[in-house]
């Protein structure tokens, strides 16, 4: 079988849902959106800023992009909780138009300051983890087992891809028309996305739908996985994986100003290789659903921590963008993969909020790995900032792996459902079901 009949085959059944079809152009174009925006919302808030609170404003407008979301996912719960996945994604979308539009108008204008800036892009970001849980709930929604880590391959692959692409027009945008255009364009896309879910048929359902869940007294995210030990231990690895990354992004910049005497082009090749790297790795996870998915998390958490090593104990520029370009390609499957065990595991009827709580809880682990690395950086340097959280990462897959119970198959006629709360703690991954196995 060839590479490309294999990706038909992965694909073919995600690109065919009529739904999906007609939402999957919006979603990538948000996500474009998003990635330019990684670029203006620093460069606005370092022109509006008073030049000796430049660095304070800036930090704070990072943050409010991002940071509220895991605020509005506990607020709204109870508001949104019972709507569906393109409900969802709509709601966010229609946010974001009206809070970025908001600030590409008065920005263009002349007449943002940086309060109103901050409190704009918390606005902005309040519904963020309800869409990013409605665009997984979607296609848990309308797509069987077999095929969900094909769509959700699709969707990271979109925002890997946004990584790559936005940041780069968003320069030449913010050079000619300013960072308040870009901003406006982020809005436009959200837009785009918010009319394609309105015109979208609701209701739409397919015969690999997921059957109605009885009706029940609704759990919150919270509860739910607490009830689920499979998918809180899920959850603890990816914040654990996500905060021995942050530090990664203080200490590469220093790393290439300092120890390599190199420019903001070389990097931006670092990131643009890990990039590139992510969005094939993205595609490659459609490719996965027949391994053993647990075993594959461990995998590309070990390879991540490994790819890091080059520039931990080199200078060579060549090996860092080598191990950059690898350890994307290793990490592009994880967010499919690790939503897929989610998508399994979670009972139908909670599971936008599962994905709600997943998304709000492991967004500031980033942010919280970044902000310690300031200091760690500062301690021992850039390249042994590197080096710890290469061998740290490397020794948390390992631990994973020796602490996960035998995945020897029982005989069929011994093969009974485990209840969740007789599982051990080490059963941090499972999925008896399809081509999922335990952890």
């Amino acid at each position: 079988m060839t590479m490309f009949t294999r990706y038909r085959k992965s694909f073919g059944p995600v690109l065919n849902q009529p739904l999906l079809r007609r939402l999957l152009p919006g979603i990538a174009v948000s996500a474009l959106g998003d990635g330019m925006s990684m670029v203006a919302v620093a460069w606005l808030a370092v022109q509006i800023a008073p030049a000796d609170q430049a660095a304070v404003w800036t930090g704070l407008a990072v943050a409010a992009y991002t940071l509220p979301a895991m605020l509005g996912a506990a607020l709204f719960s109870r508001l949104v909780r019972r709507f569906s996945g393109v409900a969802l994604i709509a709601v966010d979308a229609s946010l974001r138009t009206l809070a970025l539009g908001t600030i590409a108008v008065l920005a263009v204008s002349d007449r943002l300051d940086p309060t109103a800036y901050v409190l704009l892009l918390a606005g902005s970001s309040l519904l963020h983890a309800w869409g990013s849980a409605g665009t997984y709930t979607l296609i848990a929604e309308l797509l069987p087992d077999r095929d969900r880590i094909a769509g959700n391959s699709l969707v990271s692959t979109f925002n890997q891809a946004a990584i790559v692409v936005g940041p780069a027009l968003a320069g030449v945008v913010t050079t000619f028309a300013g960072p308040g255009w870009v901003i406006g364009i982020d809005a436009a896309s959200f837009a785009i996305l918010a009319v394609s879910c309105a015109t979208a048929k609701r209701g739409a359902t397919t015969a690999a739908a997921e059957p109605s869940a009885p009706a029940q007294a609704p759990a919150g995210g919270w509860q739910t996985i607490l009830r689920q030990p499979r998918l809180l231990g899920l959850l603890a690895i990816t914040c654990a994986f996500f905060f021995l990354y942050g530090p990664v992004e203080v200490a590469l910049p220093i790393y290439v100003a300092h120890d390599l005497s190199g420019s903001s082009m070389l990097l931006g090749a670092f990131w643009t290789a890990f990039g590139v790297g992510a969005i094939f790795g993205g595609l490659g996870a459609g490719l996965l659903r027949n391994r053993r998915l647990s075993t594959v998390v461990i995998g590309i958490i070990i390879g991540w921590g490994a790819a890091l090593l080059p520039m931990a104990l080199t200078h060579a520029v060549w090996a860092g963008l080598v191990g950059l370009a690898i350890g994307g390609l290793i990490y592009g499957p994880f967010t499919a993969i690790c939503v897929a065990l989610f998508q399994r595991t979670s009972p139908p009827h909670a599971l936008s909020r599962v994905l709600a709580t997943r998304t709000a809880t492991t967004l500031p682990s980033t942010a919280l790995g970044t902000l310690a690395g300031g200091p760690v950086v500062t301690a021992i340097g850039a390249q042994s900032t590197l080096l710890a959280s290469a061998l740290l990462t490397i020794a948390l897959g390992a631990t994973i792996a020796a602490t996960r119970p035998s995945l020897r198959r029982p005989r069929p006629s011994a093969r009974r459902p485990l209840r969740p709360s007789a599982l051990p703690p080490a059963a941090l991954l499972s999925a008896d079901q399809g081509h999922m196995h335990a952890l």
